[in-house]
């Protein structure tokens, strides 16, 4: 019987934020570098999201959290490092070849999730389950495809630094959904304290590289504002996703905003192949129902 669980709806929300955000990130920030875009929206988004840490977190909780073990910090400091790798090498990968290539494999997270979940957290899903990552991990690929056989990006991956980038993306990603859930279950780290740790750590990281290409954003200040409380919004909802379920649930679910983000492009701006949109929205349907079955 279909039930949607408080987990699955947070995934469900999520996958609307981020979707809604990354048609914003198209429309009105392209000419912004990657790495500007990302240190100007996460520092207004820890901006945003500080008053709430402050008015939530308990201060007695802060010393337990200092006086975690080595293989702790690790946990938490490898789940920073790998979101913003990810992102890093996602934009290596676009730099190397064609975004109809990248884009399709950059998004199938939950393939790498999965695996990741079972082997080393002892994970299980039921086979319905599985069918619906699967359904819904092709509904991500299937939104993101743009021309050609349908086959091509992965038969790229073979040969392409561009695909293999993207392909490295996507597991780096798969790191960071993982460790997002240890951090915020396994370690029961304070949701309202780990937000702004990983917009900040993120920020840190990609901070070197911003400066090498920036450019003013003054001008822009509101927009970067506006962008920040979505990015903030977003990744708190995205938390309590992965706060209440396997990350094997929550990613592809959550990575159905690429499906979002199309769809938008469609209705909104009359994108080509708005067919193939329309496939991959009612895979992610039937996806996210097998899931939550």
């Amino acid at each position: 019987m279909f039930s949607l669980s408080p987990g699955i709806g947070y995934s469900l929300a999520a996958a609307l934020v981020w979707g809604t955000y990354i048609f914003a990130l198209k429309q009105y920030f392209g000419e912004y570098p990657g790495t500007v875009l990302t240190v100007g929206i996460n520092a207004a988004a820890v901006a945003w999201y500080l008053p709430l840490t402050v008015r939530r977190t308990d201060p007695a909780t802060v010393p337990s959290i200092a006086s975690f073990n080595l293989h702790e910090g690790a946990i938490v400091l490898g789940t920073i490092l790998a979101t913003a790798a990810a992102f890093l090498i996602f934009l290596r990968a676009l730099d190397a070849g064609e975004v109809s290539y990248v884009a399709p494999i950059s998004k199938i997270v939950p393939v790498f999730v999965l695996p990741i979940e079972v082997v080393f957290l002892q994970q299980r899903l039921t086979p319905l389950q599985v069918t619906g990552v699967v359904v819904a991990t092709l509904a991500v690929y299937v939104a993101n495809y743009r021309t050609g056989s349908l086959l091509d990006p992965i038969r790229k991956a073979a040969s392409s630094r561009a695909a293999q980038f993207g392909l490295l993306s996507a597991a780096c990603f798969a790191l960071s959904d993982v460790g997002k859930r240890v951090a915020l279950q396994e370690l029961a780290l304070p949701l309202e304290l780990w937000v702004p740790t990983v917009l900040g750590g993120v920020l840190v990281a990609v901070l070197p590289l911003a400066v090498r290409e920036w450019v003013p954003i003054r001008d822009a200040l509101p927009k970067f504002l506006l962008a920040g409380g979505g990015v903030a919004l977003g990744e708190h909802i995205t938390s309590l996703a992965l706060s209440t379920v396997p990350a094997s649930i929550a990613s592809p679910i959550i990575n159905t905003q690429a499906v979002v983000a199309v769809l938008l492009g469609g209705v909104l701006l009359r994108e080509d192949a708005f067919r193939t949109r329309l496939v991959a929205a009612a895979l992610a349907v039937v996806g996210v129902g097998l899931i939550a079955a």
